[in-house]
């Protein structure tokens, strides 16, 4: 089975960088694929994602559009058509992935399912300090600067929860089949902005398909690099859309995967 994994961006090169390192050195199994979804970034984006591009061992894809503003679900909808694994994992640019990620992932696909993994908080005084090497995850651990540390730690045996709950669901680190993508049109393009709607739409017409959550602790595990919110004006209209989707059991948006898949096959 083929993994592409998919780590969204917006200026935000040094955890982008971090996230590379840690791929290249995790000995226990790399993504097939690793394809940046750029909402826009400039140049030290760029640079960072050609240094790998360059040096390997990782295979890395760059999939970029203009800026103009928050237009997350349609820069991942890009990348998704360009992947090329069976099984697409989403991992957000914030977020350092642990040892044995990809392995996890791997171990953890099922079909009629997706993986819902967790993630722990690094405290945002101490991420500059951690992304220069200054000081460790085991470190703030210690000092109380990770915060969820149970989300954080991989357990003997992992605890999965089968469900279709709408807590919990979020897409940074998220493992879903591609043609399951494929069947309920990837990501609806109508939500715009930071923060709730997108992902939890996603989850929802993944039920309506008859897929069930492996909502999973003590394996794939993130640390989320903490950092000020954006603006939430749109959270008000992203939640009515997203009751639209759960009242009407819609499976496929209008506006979605359909917009790339379309524009891959032509070139």
């Amino acid at each position: 089975m083929r993994l592409s994994l998919i780590v969204s961006t917006y200026n935000n090169p040094a955890p982008l960088d971090a996230i590379f390192a840690r791929l290249a050195g995790d000995g226990t199994a790399r993504p097939d694929e690793v394809i940046v979804a750029d909402d826009g970034s400039g140049p030290a984006t760029r640079a960072v994602v050609e240094k790998w591009m360059k040096e390997g061992p990782l295979t890395v894809k760059h999939a970029w559009h203009e800026d103009k503003g928050f237009r997350k679900t349609r820069i991942l909808n890009a990348a998704v058509a360009v992947a090329t694994g069976d099984y697409v994992v989403f991992l957000d640019g914030d977020c350092l992935p642990a040892r044995r990620f990809t392995q996890d992932h791997l171990a953890l696909a099922e079909r009629g399912t997706f993986v819902q993994g967790r993630r722990a908080f690094v405290d945002e005084t101490k991420v500059a300090d951690l992304l220069a090497g200054r000081t460790t995850l085991p470190h703030l651990a210690l000092t109380g600067k990770l915060h969820g540390m149970l989300k954080g730690i991989r357990w003997p045996v992992p605890v999965i929860r089968r469900n279709q709950a709408q807590r919990g669901l979020i897409g940074c680190n998220l493992g879903i089949w591609r043609d399951d993508l494929v069947a309920v049109n990837g990501f609806d393009e109508a939500f715009e902005g930071w923060g709730i709607g997108e992902d939890s739409d996603l989850g929802t017409r993944l039920y309506h398909l008859g897929r069930q959550r492996k909502f999973v602790y003590g394996r794939a595990l993130v640390f989320h690099l903490n950092h000020p919110q954006l603006n939430k004006d749109h959270v008000p209209d992203s939640l009515r859309r997203l009751q639209e989707t759960i009242l009407t059991k819609k499976v496929r948006c209008e506006n979605g995967l359909n917009l790339h898949l379309s524009s891959v096959k032509k070139t």
